[in-house]
């Protein structure tokens, strides 16, 4: 698609001199014949949470996927990079060796095993930063079901744990795909909370969730995508403070 079909929206770069921690540079991907991220570039610094926004069907979970280095979609054309490693040319578990993590929609919470024997499998030997006493000082509701069968919890544990397992990967970049989607709002701002609270200790974060608002809150910055491409690159207040660009790419 060309790009003049894609109303303009005026790109409002991140200020400071910090160098980008994660880019991803003109990422383009397919499922099958179908063109689904179109050309895609954007830059997070380490530290930062980036809402990545749109409507159903814009490209934000394609996206994340690429970036992941997840089988589908097919990445045709592009560059990642974490902290000056290129992931463009990895497998997705050689990007997850090297610091990237997705928590994806379905959470994948492994059957069977408790609390803590999900979070004992994922855990890299020997754990660098997050230990599962201190992951517990972080999750204290995972705490008290550490031998509770896994998949038996709430889907806010659920939720909790699926970040947790993440984080015990020594995880540099975490990448989140609809992390509120079906919970409480109370479990909601529980999450909030908890993302809020990892970010204090330097987590790099990219944010993709329906509950845009919610988003938002939480992040320093805000890509917006409509059909595969971006159209708004900003701060996340000025998504915030703009109703006329709310309604027009997220419908709120």
């Amino acid at each position: 698609m060309s790009t003049q079909h894609v109303p303009v929206v005026p790109v409002v770069k991140s200020t400071g001199s910090a160098p980008a921690f994660f880019s991803c540079w003109d990422i383009h991907a397919y499922y099958g014949e179908s063109y689904i991220v179109q050309g895609v570039s954007f830059d997070v610094r380490e530290g930062e949470i980036l809402a990545l926004l749109g409507r159903n069907g814009a490209g934000k979970t394609s996206t994340l996927r690429s970036i992941a280095r997840i089988g589908s979609p097919l990445v045709t054309h592009g560059e990642i990079w974490l902290d000056h490693k290129p992931l463009h040319n990895m497998k997705s578990h050689e990007a997850a060796q090297n610091g990237l993590a997705l928590v994806p929609e379905d959470r994948r919470i492994i059957p069977g095993l408790t609390v803590e024997e999900n979070l004992t499998l994922a855990q890299i030997a020997p754990p660098i930063g997050w230990s599962i006493e201190r992951i517990y000082e972080h999750f204290p509701r995972l705490a008290e079901r550490r031998e509770q069968e896994a998949t038996t919890l709430s889907g806010g544990e659920q939720q909790m744990l699926a970040v947790a397992r993440a984080l015990a990967r020594d995880v540099r970049l975490l990448l989140l795909d609809e992390p509120y989607e079906g919970l409480a709002p109370v479990i909601v701002h529980e999450i909030e909370r908890i993302v809020d609270s990892i970010k204090e200790l330097g987590m790099t974060t990219i944010i993709v969730e329906q509950n845009a608002i919610a988003a938002l809150r939480l992040a320093d910055r805000a890509i917006i995508l409509d059909m595969g491409q971006k159209v708004f690159d900003g701060l996340a207040q000025e998504v915030l403070d703009n109703a006329e660009l709310r309604q027009q790419y997220l419908a709120i």
